[in-house]
């Protein structure tokens, strides 16, 4: 095994590990501290794939802004008073879906008759994604932007509206 299948199996590993102690753990905040562990995990395998720009990418916007979004959501509509159990009865209708999943993932992996590598790896420079995405892919961009926006204001408001009285 070469040092970069090394790189990537750990990465893989720690990847998938953060995102079981996200699914499984009690505390709201450890989970969003995992979910940036795995994450950064993500972007360590993206930098191995030479995929910088997506390792960037993954970084600032999913590994920082995302969790912080998470992190502050929370902190805005924690309500006070009262203890929420986070067990749910259907944990093992749950973890039958998810081997389901699983089973139809790894069939679909290993049905596909994959296209062999190319002999020479090409790097996409900077500037033609930058050119891309504020020309081409600009107002998708946006309107991505204005529904997560439109999303958490909306969460926030249904936190946060006191109930009526009659």
């Amino acid at each position: 095994m070469t040092s970069p299948q090394l790189f990537f199996a750990a990465l893989a590993a720690l990847a998938v590990g953060a995102g079981l102690v996200v699914v499984l753990s009690r505390n709201v905040i450890h989970a969003a501290v995992f979910l940036a562990f795995a994450l950064l995990a993500v972007a360590g395998l993206f930098l191995l794939l030479l995929a910088d720009f997506l390792a960037l990418l993954q970084v600032f916007i999913y590994a920082g802004a995302v969790t912080i979004l998470v992190v502050f959501a929370l902190m805005l509509t924690r309500q006070s008073g009262g203890t929420t159990t986070l067990d749910n009865p259907q944990k093992p209708w749950a973890a039958l879906a998810a081997i389901l999943f699983l089973i139809v993932a790894l069939l679909g992996i290993y049905g596909t008759p994959w296209p062999a590598p190319p002999a020479e790896l090409q790097r996409v420079p900077y500037t033609t994604l930058g050119q891309s995405l504020f020309t081409t892919w600009a107002v998708p961009f946006e309107v991505v932007s204005l529904v997560l926006l439109v999303a958490l204001i909306g969460a926030i408001v249904i936190a946060r509206a006191e109930p009526r009285e009659r």
